[in-house]
């Protein structure tokens, strides 16, 4: 089972990554910079694992580099009314949903 989570994000993000400003050019600075992702532990697993960096056994990054460095809690009121997801292909195609819905809103959103 997998699980949408929602990651705020210190507004330095913007102001210091090219890419993050470049992927959200509907931010006007009023709402929040997030970063959306999906997962099979608990959120808050996740995001640990996220600050902490940490590579899979063959030496691949499993942590985004934006939310260890700008990642700052996670946001419930933004995932939790979503229900778990039983396959990753879903998974996959549920956090693309929730993070341009939430670019629609005008956040700041990052996704991979």
């Amino acid at each position: 089972m997998y699980t949408i989570y929602v990651i705020e994000l210190s507004r330095k993000v913007y102001s210091e990554n090219q890419k993050f400003r470049e992927a959200n050019p509907q931010y006007n600075g009023v709402l929040e910079c997030v970063y959306v992702g999906m997962t099979s532990k608990t959120p808050k697993q996740r995001y640990e694992q996220h600050k902490k960096g940490l590579k899979s056994k063959r030496g691949h990054n499993i942590a985004s580099r934006i939310v260890q460095k700008f990642g700052m809690y996670l946001r419930p009121s933004l995932y939790q009314h979503l229900p778990k997801i039983k396959s990753r292909a879903e998974a996959l195609k549920a956090e693309e949903q929730l993070a341009l819905e939430l670019r629609r809103k005008r956040y700041a959103v990052w996704y991979n």
